[in-house]
């Protein structure tokens, strides 16, 4: 009679071997994680790599506005030293997610809109497009030294008119990740990874917020369902970085 050559041991080796080839062989008879990662990444438009500006002109001109919005060490920046000009996409979007981050010097202030129109003549004396009394507002600010510290006009806000919930900024220098997304006319903002605010275009609850607001007397308030994405130049000094969107 033969000795049983089969230890314990070898046994053991045996299961596990054949546990560990299971996640293999399932692999293989589907996509791998890498050919999911290419194709999710070529969803993504890149607007801001560190160095092209492309994807930009400035509001109610054709080209982008060099020396009024830098590009320096990756960072695209705002020059306070000039007149004001707004930033916007060349093209137009509708149902869209959009990623940026973004940091602040001391007491400064910016924006992000979104479904813009450029049917307005730009405001005498400080450059800036009239549209945020037209448009939704994701208020950009630096919170401690700006002169207006409300809270519904806040970073992160809806400005004037929602106040962000569960924020968390970086320190005044230090960029803040962003994410805007509009689908179907729901919106939502997140900060570092927190949703802060939601809402729904034309909701009831949206009409009575506006109905409250400074921007009651504009019956047209953002009535349109597509447009530019715009980056504010209000004066003062701002970073961003890492721009991208994709169409939903």
């Amino acid at each position: 009679m033969k000795a049983n050559l089969r230890s314990p041991l070898n046994s053991i080796t045996f299961k596990f071997l054949v546990i560990a080839l299971i996640p293999v062989l399932v692999l293989a008879c589907n996509p791998s994680k890498k050919e999911e990662n290419l194709q999710a990444d070529k969803d993504w438009e890149v607007l801001f790599d560190g160095s092209s500006t492309d994807a930009f002109r400035g509001y109610g001109i054709s080209e982008f506005p060099e020396g009024v919005w830098i590009v320096a060490n990756g960072i695209l920046m705002t020059n306070p030293d000039t007149a004001n000009r707004d930033l916007i996409t060349k093209k137009r979007y509708k149902d869209f997610e959009l990623e940026y981050e973004w940091a602040v010097d001391t007491a400064a202030n910016s924006g992000v809109f979104f479904h813009m129109q450029e049917n307005l003549s730009m405001e005498a004396g400080n450059g800036n497009s009239p549209n945020w009394m037209d448009n939704f507002e994701i208020q950009i600010l630096e919170d401690t030294y700006f002169y207006d510290t409300t809270a519904i006009r806040s970073a992160g806000s809806l400005y004037d008119l929602i106040i962000p919930k569960n924020k968390k900024l970086n320190p005044i220098g230090e960029f803040n990740k962003a994410v805007l997304s509009h689908k179907s006319g729901h919106v939502m903002h997140w900060l570092n990874g927190v949703k802060v605010l939601e809402f729904t275009i034309g909701s009831p609850a949206m009409d009575s917020l506006l109905s409250g607001s400074k921007f009651k007397e504009n019956p047209n308030f953002h009535s349109d369902k597509e447009g530019h994405l715009m980056f504010q130049h209000h004066g003062q000094k701002v970073y961003f970085k890492n721009i991208r969107v994709r169409a939903l």
